[in-house]
C-alpha cells in the first residue's frame, strides 16, 4: 500500500512477519493507522523531567501541578494529577495491566497463552468502533446472529458500510449450530468477520459447554480450510450466568489459541461487569495461536494510534476510580451483592412464567439463561399494537422488535416485586389486542 506513514509501514511488516494471516485481516484504514510515537508524544515525553517543559497543551500552576477549577476538584476525593492530565491513548498501565489479570482469573482456560495487553476505550461501544475501524472495509460482511444488539447497525453499517450476514440464532429451543457452522465454513476461502455476543442482548442466551465446544469447533474447521478469520466477542454481560449448564469463560479463552489463521478480539468493558455505565470504559484485547509480543504490540500500537485520532482518551478520573475500585477489598462483596439481586430477578422471571401457563395463549418465552434480558414471542398478534397498549393502558414499557414478534424485557432493572405485575400487564395487553 503506497503512501502509508512510515511508522504505519514498520507496524505492518512487524504484523506481516509475525502473522500473515493477521496482516490481511486489517482494514485499509487499519493498515494506515499508527501511533505517533516519533512526534509530538515522542517528543513531550523526552522532556518529562527537565527543568523547563513546554511541549504539552496543559496548563500548570508554577508548582507543576494541574490547574484546575478548585470548584470542581474538590467534587472528587482523588489526587489531581490521576484526574485532570490527559490520559495516554492506550490507558493507564495499571488499569491495563489489572484487566489483563482479571481476564486471566475469569478465563482459566486461557492458561498460559500469550495475549495482548487490553487497550482503554471510552466504554464498549467505542471499542467495538475502534475493533470495527481496524479490520473492516466498507461492504466486508459480518457474520452475526439474527438476534443482535440494534447499536451494531450504526457502529459497524452506517460508520464503516459493513453489511450483515445473519445466522439463525436458536432451532428448538437451542443454539443453532448448524446454521452458524453453514455461515463461517460455507463458501469460497476469503476473509470471514464474525461477530459473537454473549450474553446474547436482546436473548440473555449464553451457550451451553456442549454448543461452546460446537462453536469453537466450526470456526476451528473454518480456519483449518484456508479461511483468514478475524472473530470479535462482545463481552459486554460477561460474568452474569445464572444457570449450571451454562459456559462460564469468555469464547476468547478458547479462540486465542485456536489457530494462526483466527484473531481472537475481546471487547469487553467496566459497564455492566462492574455496575459503572455513566464512566464510559472498555476494552481491547488480542489473541491469537503463537502470537508474539511483537504482533500484539503492533496490533495495540495501531488501536491506540485509531483511538488517539477518534476520541484522543479514555476519561482519566474514571480510570483511576476504577483501579482503586477493582484493588479495594470490599468490591468482590459488593459486587457479589449487586449480582445475587440480579439473578433474584431472573428466577422470579423463571418462576412467574412456569407458574402462569395462560400466558402461552398469547406469547412464548425465548431460551435465556444470562445477562440483563429474555424476549418473549408473541401468537399471532401485532406487535406494535400490544406494545401501545401496555403503554397507554397498562403503564409499562418494554422494546418491541416489531419485525421479529419480539419483545425484549430487562429483568436486571425492574424491581423483584413487580416482575409478576409486568407479566400480567403483558398479558392483558395481548388479551385486549387478541378482542380487537
Amino acid at each position: 500500500m503506497s503512501g502509508l506513514n512510515p511508522q504505519a509501514q514498520e507496524a505492518n511488516d512487524i504484523i506481516r512477519k509475525n502473522n500473515p494471516a493477521v496482516y490481511e485481516l486489517l482494514s485499509k484504514k487499519g493498515r494506515a493507522i499508527y501511533y505517533p510515537s516519533k512526534g509530538i508524544l515522542a517528543q513531550g515525553a523526552a522532556a518529562k523531567n527537565k527543568n523547563i517543559n513546554a511541549t504539552i497543551g496543559t496548563a500548570y500552576e508554577d508548582d507543576a501541578s494541574p490547574m484546575v477549577l478548585p470548584g470542581l476538584a474538590n467534587l472528587m476525593n482523588i489526587d489531581r494529577k490521576d484526574v485532570f492530565p490527559y490520559a495516554p491513548s492506550q490507558g493507564i498501565n495499571p488499569l491495563r495491566t489489572k484487566w489483563q489479570e482479571l481476564i486471566r482469573e475469569k478465563n482459566p482456560s486461557l492458561g498460559k497463552t500469550l495475549i495482548s495487553l487490553p487497550v482503554t476505550a471510552c466504554g464498549v461501544t467505542n471499542a467495538l468502533s475502534m475493533t470495527a475501524y481496524m479490520f473492516i472495509d466498507e461492504e466486508d460482511e459480518v457474520i452475526l446472529s439474527d438476534l443482535y444488539w440494534e447499536n451494531y447497525d450504526l457502529v459497524f453499517g452506517n460508520a464503516y458500510g459493513a453489511e450483515f450476514e445473519y445466522f439463525n440464532f436458536f432451532k428448538d429451543g437451542i443454539f443453532d449450530i448448524e446454521s452458524f457452522h453453514n455461515k463461517v465454513c460455507n463458501g469460497p476461502t476469503s476473509k470471514k468477520i464474525v461477530l459473537l455476543n454473549f450474553p446474547n442482548n436482546p436473548s440473555g442466551y449464553s451457550p451451553t459447554p456442549q454448543a461452546a465446544n460446537e462453536i469453537v469447533q466450526a470456526l476451528e474447521e473454518s480456519a483449518k480450510a484456508g479461511n483468514q478469520l478475524v472473530v470479535i466477542l462482545d463481552d459486554s454481560y460477561f460474568g452474569l450466568i445464572f444457570e449450571d449448564d451454562v459456559y462460564e469463560e469468555s469464547l476468547f479463552a478458547r479462540l486465542a489459541s485456536l489457530h494462526e489463521n483466527l484473531l481472537a478480539v475481546k471487547t469487553d468493558g467496566i459497564t455492566k461487569e462492574e455496575y459503572a455505565w455513566g464512566l464510559r470504559i472498555g476494552f481491547i484485547t488480542y489473541g491469537i495461536k503463537n502470537g508474539t509480543p511483537e504482533l500484539y504490540a503492533a496490533l495495540e500500537g495501531k488501536t491506540s494510534g485509531a483511538i488517539r485520532g477518534n476520541i484522543s482518551n479514555a476519561s482519566h478520573p474514571a480510570q483511576t476510580m476504577m483501579v482503586k475500585a477493582l484493588t479495594s477489598s470490599s468490591h468482590e462483596t459488593e459486587k457479589a451483592r449487586n449480582q445475587h439481586i440480579i439473578k433474584e430477578r431472573y428466577n422470579k422471571v423463571k418462576d412467574v412464567l412456569a407458574s402462569h401457563r395462560e400466558y402461552g395463549t398469547y406469547f412464548e418465552a425465548l431460551p435465556f439463561n444470562s445477562g440483563y434480558f429474555m424476549c418473549v414471542r408473541l401468537k399471532n398478534l401485532d406487535t406494535e399494537k400490544v406494545w401501545q397498549r401496555l403503554l397507554d393502558t397498562y403503564s409499562t414499557g418494554v422494546i418491541c422488535y416489531a419485525e421479529k414478534n419480539l419483545f425484549r424485557i430487562a429483568f436486571a432493572s425492574t424491581p423483584t416485586g413487580t416482575i409478576e405485575q409486568l407479566f400480567n400487564n403483558l398479558y392483558a395487553a395481548c388479551k385486549d389486542c387478541a378482542g380487537h
